[in-house]
């Protein structure tokens, strides 16, 4: 078993703003990524007063490798979340707000529409808040995503979380192409929206395959990337082949800012939503 490096350690924050954030969500009964998939950030966002929240429910129709989220039949949709959360939006102050979900391959839409009523709701009670959206690949449906797209949030994520060779093995439900083409089509449906994604490394990817998929998001018009460290979540999830070392991180950054992307964070730490609002300068 790979002994864990120190750059990945992490110290433990008991700050006023991290209980206070855990007190709105309880309060408005609403879910977080940063506790659902274990994140290691969480207690850094919530004392900066941010929190990525999770719509649709706690259980995904998906069942991927590499992912802490549960598998289970999915619950009911919530009518009150889209509210419940701009409520929290405007409690917490924020600035900028990431809302993600499980996957829901059992609604006709994917969820699109239950995304599109949360993006609504916060821009009603809170007009001045950046909105970002990272979804799912909604089995690939365009018309589902125009949904999306057309509630306007300022940014679209849909991580491709591994290189293509990996896919069968950490994704075995999604699609690369399928992905990539879902990226693709959110400047084409509305090209004053960012839209970004996310990696992980440390599966048993190689740097050319790394680079390459660099070249595959940059050739559909992806403008912002994170790279960070693949964490196993428990001995069930598919292990770690191994821990990047900080100075590769700034070298993938370095390579993905020469490829053309807008905005880079890289480094093992690094999340898809960790200080996502510094990619619009917030």
């Amino acid at each position: 078993m790979l002994r864990k490096p120190d750059w990945l350690r992490i110290r433990y924050s008991n700050t006023a703003n991290r209980v206070a954030v855990e007190g709105i969500l309880e309060k408005l009964n609403l879910n977080t990524v940063c506790a659902e998939a274990h994140c290691p950030n969480y207690m850094e966002c919530f004392s900066r007063n941010t929190a990525t929240f999770m719509i649709m429910g706690t259980n995904c129709t998906r069942n991927c490798r590499f992912c802490n989220v549960a598998f289970e039949q999915p619950q009911q949709l919530d009518a009150k979340e889209p509210g419940n959360i701009a409520q929290a939006v405007k409690e917490l102050k924020l600035k900028y707000v990431v809302i993600t979900s499980v996957t829901r391959d059992d609604l006709p839409d994917g969820g699109a529409g239950h995304f599109a009523h949360v993006i609504q709701a916060i821009k009603h009670i809170a007009p001045e808040t950046a909105i970002e959206v990272l979804i799912p690949d909604l089995q690939g449906n365009i018309a589902a995503l125009k949904i999306i797209t057309d509630a306007s949030p300022a940014v679209i994520s849909h991580n491709m979380e591994t290189v293509t060779s990996l896919y069968t093995t950490v994704r075995p439900q999604a699609e690369y192409k399928r992905s990539l083409n879902l990226i693709k089509h959110i400047k084409l449906l509305h090209p004053n929206i960012h839209s970004k994604s996310g990696i992980m490394v440390g599966l048993g990817e190689t740097k050319e395959q790394v680079h390459a998929l660099f070249d595959d998001l940059r050739e559909v018009g992806c403008e912002f990337l994170t790279i960070g460290q693949y964490l196993a979540p428990s001995k069930q999830h598919i292990p770690i082949y191994e821990y990047i070392e900080p100075a590769q991180f700034e070298a993938y950054g370095q390579v993905a800012r020469q490829k053309g992307f807008d905005f880079v964070a890289s480094a093992p730490l690094v999340r898809s939503s960790y200080h996502a609002g510094e990619a619009l300068g917030l």
